[in-house]
């Protein structure tokens, strides 16, 4: 413990005290400066890219239930079991939905376009907000009467379908599987329907070549009068979902894959998760040249204090205790600096979050007008611990060749 208090004592003082040459002094404000700003610049950057981040998951969340089961093999399976039946009558379930889905053929007014048709319930609606999924149009499948259709965007912008009115109706075909070697007439072999598209679905990928219609309608075009592609349950509790799907993947074997959110869309969380890395490591970069101010501080500090050396020398200090002196000079720099940055940068996140004073510029009716932040603890220690690592490792080095150089001139004995 006294072995460490010596150096701890000079290495405080040499931090505050004025020196003899007065670049020194400027020299460990820039060194102390360029922490705090790499880790003010690592704390903002990395919360405004969490909350762009949510925004974009949200978005993407919008149309995806908590939970998915759909079969390991083949494309279809029937729902009609008694493992299905008890998952149904689970007290956890908010909605418990069947799904066909499959490629259609779209046509209307002589222009085509291949789409993915899904059926789902009309009950099924209710689980989405109206205003996130639907760009124009009424919200409905299904009236007492007919059936009706909600289509993406780009389907409408591909066939030009008016979406109100009466001329609206467009053909849908699909191959069937009782197709006759002796028909003469191509379109024997295609189960021909017509249906009314009366909304379009918001610009978003996954929507773009959806059709969104009633189950019945979709079993009679694609000839599946029991089978489904899917079930997507919604939970009443979504803090559940991780635990709940480990059981429904127990109940239901190797036979079914049970997905959440993320596994739904992987491509989507995987790229977003490597862009993040990616931003972190080029800041981290950035402050690992900033750190590296430190060497040039040390250097110069025991360059001015190599008077002092000697004294320490002839009082018996050994290489190694005057190395500490400086390597704790070096610590007390990157923490003063990664401290301050942590401060300013969670204070300026906060501010933001409460204010949003940092616009994105975009005109009304635009997703965003501020830009989202996300505060995570994780962040704020990573970039701690990120620091403190890089400033050990420089500090350490540097101080020990520092006072190597200025040991071939003040002759500091080693132990």
């Amino acid at each position: 413990m006294r072995k460490l208090s010596l150096p701890l004592l000079f290495a405080s003082r040499y931090l505050f005290s004025k020196k003899s040459v007065n670049a020194i002094n400027i020299i460990s404000t820039i060194s102390v400066v360029g922490v705090f700003v790499s880790t003010a610049a690592l704390v903002i950057v990395l919360s405004f890219y969490n909350g762009m981040e949510k925004f974009i998951l949200s978005m993407y969340s919008n149309f995806t239930p908590h939970l998915r089961i759909e079969p390991v093999k083949g494309k279809l399976f029937s729902g009609n079991t008694a493992s299905f039946a008890a998952l149904q009558r689970d007290t956890l379930i908010k909605s418990y939905s069947e799904v066909l889905e499959d490629k259609v053929l779209l046509q209307y007014d002589n222009q085509q376009f291949v789409g993915l048709i899904k059926g789902v319930t009309p009950q099924s609606l209710d689980n989405y907000s109206e205003e996130d999924i639907l760009q124009a149009g009424r919200y409905m499948i299904q009236s007492d009467t007919a059936a009706f259709a909600l289509i993406g965007a780009q389907i409408q912008a591909n066939l030009k379908i008016p979406i109100s009115g009466l001329y609206n109706t467009m053909q849908l075909y699909f191959p069937r599987k009782d197709v006759s070697i002796h028909n003469v007439n191509p379109l024997e072999d295609f189960n021909i329907r017509r249906i009314d598209a009366v909304g379009v679905l918001t610009y978003q990928p996954e929507f773009d070549n959806l059709v969104l219609a009633p189950l019945p309608f979709v079993r009679d075009i694609l000839g599946e009068d029991e089978r489904i592609s899917a079930v997507e349950i919604f939970l009443s509790d979504p803090n559940l979902i991780s635990k709940f799907q480990r059981k429904v993947q127990k109940e239901l074997g190797d036979d079914f894959d049970v997905k959440n959110r993320q596994q739904q869309n992987p491509t989507l969380y995987k790229t977003i998760k490597s862009e993040k890395w990616i931003v972190f490591f080029i800041l981290t970069f950035i402050g690992i040249i900033a750190i590296f101010n430190i060497v040039g501080s040390l250097t110069m500090l025991v360059i001015d204090k190599k008077e002092d050396m000697k004294i320490l020398q002839s009082l018996g200090a050994e290489r190694r205790a005057i190395e500490a002196i400086f390597f704790i000079e070096g610590i007390f720099i990157a923490l003063i600096g990664g401290i301050l940055g942590i401060i300013v940068g969670y204070v300026f996140c906060k501010l933001q979050e409460t204010y949003g004073f940092i616009r994105t510029g975009s005109e009304d009716g635009s997703l965003i007008d501020v830009y989202p932040i996300d505060i995570r603890g994780e962040d704020f220690i990573l970039v701690f611990l990120t620091v403190a690592i890089l400033s050990l490792l420089v500090a350490y080095f540097s101080s020990k060749l520092s006072v190597k150089e200025i040991g071939n001139i003040t002759d500091i004995r080693s132990e």
